[in-house]
């Protein structure tokens, strides 16, 4: 652990980082070949550094991207330099090793600085036609805007090209903006990629290559310096901000200071006076002496006039300031990677950051004998030959202070002074491990990506030590994305909670793990009437969760009111047999629900509509603002009393059959058996005189039907009620409803409604008529709700909502809370992990009280291999393609025989055709080798279409089906299956007669915009 040390306020922290390097996929990996005294340095592949290149630090894969995870499209993906792909999933994996979820950060003012200065797949797509996506593809400025434009960053977005000290002219201009408090967040570093064999040439007739690819730093054999490929980034915030949000800080930079040479001995020659310059200056800025200086992190290329000039520049301005049995130490990561170019200085930088975090200081690889023009002694400098600690402070207490140089071949000199992270102040030490009662949850772009995940979390929690479940799942929770696919563990037993993330990344299935897709929609609430009640239904959560025990404590003072029992004494004491009674069981039921419903809000989710099921409208009713909690009390409370009165007279009864289907039985019963609710397509209730329902029930079973009583003895929703009517009436007229900020959707109706008229009138008719509980959800499902999170102590209206929304062929889930027998947080809190898989924003920072962020392994990329299609020699006209075959596509038929064709198939084939036709044109656009490649559910523009491309693939599609489509297609129905439908009402509207569109190919209007 680091010494405690005082920093500026100036100071900036290190809270994340990136890479992919030779031998090195990250950061951990990175650390590690640089602790064993690794060597990436390798053959060069032929086919990117020419037959003849000396060996050096390569990649294997710079083709590699996944373009689909960033809604770029295939054919887009291909015109893009490599190294914009490559920072895109570095910048990905930087934020989330910072903890911070990626998706999060749009809106915020934060700056990318990336340092790049290589354009070698600008010269193998010079050989090629430019396409639409050629300009930005290659335009490096781009390798920082895709960045900010990606991720929504409105920081200063920036590519340096200073030459090989770009990317840490690059930091250090990261760090003045937040110094300037112009952001409080910034991305920086570079990426060098070498792509074409005439890069490699033309340095090589620069003359500054080693003949053997062996980086000898400082040594006796310097012959130049050896290429090396790669990138990273590092995430930085003000120190006293990092500190304040409790990050985890892996060094600190406490200045720098970029200057040129200002002329010298040629305009490539180093000048030893301007490197010395420029580390006074980085320590000015700091506000730092030279002498606390234990170690530097050399430029050092290997070059036999660049080492000696470095070396005189470090022992004029910190060797000489040191103690001569104490000479500053120095190194280089390019004898470990190579020389990087423009991302050279990012390199150096991570190799500080990781030997601050773990506190060691890593070999110099390859030196033996110094190089003669360099007097280690005399400057008082020693090449670090082996691992060993960071060094104390030979000036003072503590560890000491760092540097690392970068220079560009113009003259651009940059340093920065580095110190590590201050001690932290948050460890849970001896404390116990708090209960882990919240899922674990998991989310990707798509099936594959999620099993990936799965696969890759599970290595890490059976490979990485011990790490708190409650940790875990927090970190999950809040430092990734929520993206797409999702899955949510419950909690549990650590082992089972393992084997169902192994179940996961293998694809299986198990109770304990709920997997789903994310849709978007509106959230609504529902409130069934009487039936989901148990005994104990709300001890376990009265116990555990406060919120809920305050609301249900609220609800008991008000119910007090008007009743003999009490609301505590029924839920958790021993007077649980009065729930027989309906004027028991109603309002604790409402007194439930309306807890339960405190307790989603609690966890971030905001209905944004209620709906209930007979009773449960006075939950809805309360929930939504429309009743105060005494008036909401006063209805469910006197209205139960009331109808104890009809106790022994009636009954009721489910059928499997719809409302219609049984009308036509009941016509000889009409005045004494009614349709008491209408639950879904084929789930209806009667009601009725307890000596007539039977007779019905037989007749109904004798039919075939499926029938099963209800345990009450009285009949509501039937003529009956109109006995209490004036009781009823006269109970409740001092309630004052208002118009309520949350839409109420009445199961009277079947549509929503003002909550100003949810007066005595309202609550009488919503006893005595027939509860229209389908027509109610398919108006929610029509308006756009798509999760409907049943408020209950068990579902008891899943299975007509899910009939429902089977008829109407809409998508949309059914999320219940509690269970019989469930009814604990754990319990409630896998409803909250459901809710999240299937797209419910969700607040999970109450659900895991005193855990901490951790590092978790970042995302699991799904890559496939894009390169342009570029000859040696430029042999005439070609094309610009993705490395697959390009889909095969019919000529258009364009003369209204699609649409014809259409109209005579079976109406539930239509969609099918329709959307096969979309999925295809929109493939050959994109790029994909398969039209199975386009999701139909998934938004045109995150399938990667731009503003000019939606144009074509509407103009693809009028010359296909002849059909009059709007130039704004793509805009009013975004994605693939809403256009299919699109095209099959145009088609089933039409007629017989319609032949040409009225809009011709031609006659395209160009958008110009895309959000």
């Amino acid at each position: 652990m680091p010494q405690t040390r005082d920093f500026s306020e100036d100071a900036i922290a290190v809270v994340g980082m990136s890479c992919r390097l030779p031998g090195a996929a990250n950061p951990a990996a990175f650390w590690a070949l640089l602790a064993s005294g690794g060597n990436a340095i390798g053959a060069a592949p032929a086919d990117r550094s020419g037959p003849t290149a000396p060996p050096g630090g390569f990649l294997d894969d710079v083709a590699g991207f996944d373009a689909a995870f960033f809604g770029i499209s295939p054919r887009e993906a291909t015109a893009m330099d490599p190294q914009q792909r490559l920072m895109l999933e570095l910048a990905w994996e930087a934020f989330e090793d910072a903890r911070l979820a990626p998706d999060q950060l749009a809106g915020r003012p934060a700056a990318v600085y990336v340092g790049a200065i290589q354009d070698d797949y600008a010269q193998l797509a010079g050989r090629v036609p430019a396409t639409v996506h050629t300009l930005t593809g290659l335009h490096r400025s781009v390798v920082a805007n895709r960045i900010s434009y990606t991720l929504g960053l409105t920081g200063p977005s920036v590519v340096v090209d200073s030459g090989q000290s770009s990317a840490l002219v690059a930091v250090h201009q990261a760090c003045e903006s937040l110094r300037a408090g112009t952001v409080s967040l910034a991305l920086a570093g570079g990426v060098n990629l070498i792509l074409e064999p005439g890069s490699t040439a033309r340095v090589g007739e620069f003359g500054g290559l080693s003949p053997d690819g062996t980086a000898w730093v400082f040594d006796a054999r310097a012959n130049g310096y050896v290429r090396g490929e790669g990138g990273g980034l590092v995430v930085l915030k003000r120190l006293a901000d990092a500190v304040a949000d409790g990050d985890d800080i892996s060094c600190v930079i406490l200045g720098g200071a970029v200057n040129n040479d200002g002329g010298g001995a040629g305009l490539t020659v180093p000048d030893g006076d301007g490197q010395a310059d420029v580390i006074r200056r980085a320590h000015r800025q700091a506000g730092t002496d030279p002498a606390h200086v234990g170690y530097v992190e050399l430029h050092g290329t290997g070059t036999p006039v660049g080492d000696p000039v470095e070396a005189g520049a470090l022992g004029a301005t910190i060797g000489v300031h040191r103690p001569a049995d104490a000479p500053l130490a120095v190194g280089s990561a390019k004898t470990n990677v190579g020389h990087l170019e423009g991302a050279a200085g990012l390199v150096g930088l991570l190799k500080l950051a990781l030997s601050a975090r773990h506190g060691q200081i890593p070999a110099s690889l390859n030196f033996s004998t110094v190089n003669p023009r360099i007097d280690l002694v005399a400057l008082n400098l020693q090449v670090q030959c082996a691992l060993g600690p960071w060094p104390a402070d030979a000036a003072g207490d503590g560890d000491a202070l760092a540097g690392i140089s970068s220079f560009g071949m113009g003259g651009t000199n940059a340093h920065l002074v580095v110190g590590r992270a201050p001690r932290p102040t948050g460890d849970r030490t001896d404390a116990p491990t708090p209960p882990h009662t919240a899922p674990w949850v998991v989310s990707a772009q798509n099936p594959a990506a999620l099993r990936a995940q799965a696969a890759t979390l599970h290595r890490f929690l059976t490979t990485g030590g011990d790490v708190a479940g409650v940790d875990l799942g927090y970190s999950l929770a809040t430092t990734r994305a929520a993206l797409r696919h999702r899955a949510a563990i419950r909690a549990g037993d650590r082992a089972d909670m393992l084997a169902a993330l192994a179940a996961l990344a293998a694809g299986d299935d198990r109770p304990d793990l709920v997997v789903g897709r994310a849709q978007p929609g509106r959230v609504v609430f529902v409130f069934p009437g009487q039936g989901s009640q148990w005994e104990a239904m709300a001890r376990g959560l009265y116990a555990d969760s406060a919120v809920f025990r305050d609301r249900l404590d609220e609800c008991a003072d008000a119910l007090a009111a008007y009743t003999d029992w009490d609301l505590r004494d029924v839920l958790l004491g021993g007077d649980v047999d009065q729930l027989a009674r309906v004027d028991v069981v109603q309002p604790v039921l409402f007194a439930v629900m309306v807890s339960l419903a405190a307790l989603w809000r609690a966890h971030g989710v905001e209905p944004d509509a209620v709906v209930g099921h007979s009773q449960g409208e006075i939950a809805a009713a309360c929930v939504a603002g429309a009743l105060t909690l005494p008036d909401a009390a006063r209805v469910v409370a006197l209205r139960s009393r009331a109808i104890r009165a009809l106790a022994g007279t009636g009954a009721m009864a489910s059928v499997a059959a719809s409302a219609e289907r049984l009308l036509p039985v009941l016509e000889q019963w009409s005045d004494q058996v009614a349709i008491g609710a209408i639950n879904g397509p084929d789930s209806t209730v009667l009601s009725g005189a307890v000596d007539v329902l039977p007779q019905v029930l037989a007749e109904l079973t004798a039919q075939g039907l499926r029938c099963r009583a209800i345990p009450v003895d009285y009949a509501s929703h039937s003529p009956q009620v109109e006995t209490v009517r004036d009781e009823v009436l006269a109970q409740l007229t001092p309630i004052t409803p208002t118009s309520a900020p949350v839409t109420f959707y009445s199961s009277v109706t079947g549509t929503p409604v003002d909550t100003a008229g949810l007066d005595a009138a309202y609550w009488y008719r919503n006893l005595r008529q027939t509860v229209r509980f389908e027509p109610a959800a398919t108006a929610l499902l029509d308006d756009g709700y798509t999760t409907f999170i049943e408020c209950s102590p068990h579902p008891v209206l899943a299975v007509g909502l899910r009939e429902t929304f089977a008829a109407a062929g809409q998508p949309a889930s059914v999320v219940p809370t509690l269970r019989r027998d469930e009814g604990g947080l754990d319990r409630f809190r896998q409803a909250v992990g459901h809710a999240y898989v299937v797209g419910v924003p969700v607040d999970w920072t109450t659900s895991f009280p005193g855990a901490q962020r951790i590092s978790l392994p970042t995302y699991a990329f799904q890559r496939r291999p894009f390169w342009i299609d570029a000859p040696a020699t430029d042999p005439g006209p070609t094309t610009v393609r993705p490395d697959v075959d390009a889909p095969v596509t019919e000529e258009p038929v364009g003369d209204g025989a699609w649409a014809t064709d259409l109209r005579e198939l079976p109406a539930e084939r239509r969609l099918d055709v329709a959307l096969e036709l979309v999925r295809r044109r929109a493939a050959g656009i994109l790029g994909h080798s398969n039209a199975t490649d386009v999701d139909p559910e998934t938004t045109f523009k995150e399938l990667g279409f731009s503003s000019l491309t939606v144009v074509e693939l509407r103009d693809r599609l009028v010359a296909d089906t002849a059909l009059p489509l709007p130039s704004s297609l793509a805009y009013d129905f975004p994605t693939p299956v809403l256009v299919a439908e699109r095209l099959v009402g145009l088609v089933v509207g039409l007629g017989s007669g319609v032949g040409v569109a009225g809009v011709g190919v031609g006659e395209a209007v160009a958008i110009v915009g895309m959000g």
